[in-house]
């Protein structure tokens, strides 16, 4: 059985899109994934599975979502040893930074250099990204909330054909341990 993180888009903020983590578990358990576990309100989860791929699995969670809650969801799912290269790839000191400086967004698909060529990096420092192959690794020395980079960042026109969502450090290397266990 491989474990699987599930990192769902846009719920549980500002009061849209509401999903309770206890009925996430539940309908989670009853599409047959075992050791179901959720992570905060923030959308993640993680399971194990012995069937399908990372993508069928986005795409089985995401339609069980909309039948049951009544709305679409961006569903990513990635497995433990993506998340742990994730992880050990970070191109930022991790270890020197407050988890509220460093973030990744993780990418339905590999996204190129291209398509980000557009931004100003310079004109953003000292917040910085660099590229993974299906990730972004943002820091952020005033969080998140204050990057002016993260908001040039998720410009629709960026992020046009991709599903886009973002975690900070502490969730990253909390859903690496998780799906690790």
């Amino acid at each position: 059985m491989t474990m699987y993180a599930a990192l769902l888009r846009g719920i549980n903020v500002g009061g849209n899109k509401k999903v309770p983590m206890a009925e996430l578990r539940t309908l989670m358990q009853g599409l047959g994934y075992d050791s179901v576990a959720t992570y905060l309100q923030s959308g993640n989860a993680v399971f194990g599975s012995d069937h399908g791929d990372e993508d069928s699995l986005a795409a089985e969670l995401a339609q069980a979502i909309e039948k049951h809650f009544g709305f679409t969801v961006g569903v990513l799912v990635r497995d433990h040893t993506y998340l742990k290269a994730v992880r050990e790839a970070c191109p930022f000191p991790a270890a020197e930074l407050e988890a509220k400086q460093l973030h990744v967004t993780y990418f339905s698909m590999p996204v190129g250099a291209e398509r980000f060529a557009a931004v100003d990096a310079v004109a953003f420092l000292p917040e910085e990204f660099r590229l993974g192959d299906r990730e972004l690794y943002l820091y952020a020395p005033e969080g998140l909330g204050r990057s002016k980079l993260a908001e040039a960042l998720s410009k629709p026109r960026l992020l046009k054909g991709l599903t886009a969502t973002t975690r900070n450090w502490n969730t990253v290397v909390k859903l690496e341990e998780l799906t690790g266990a």
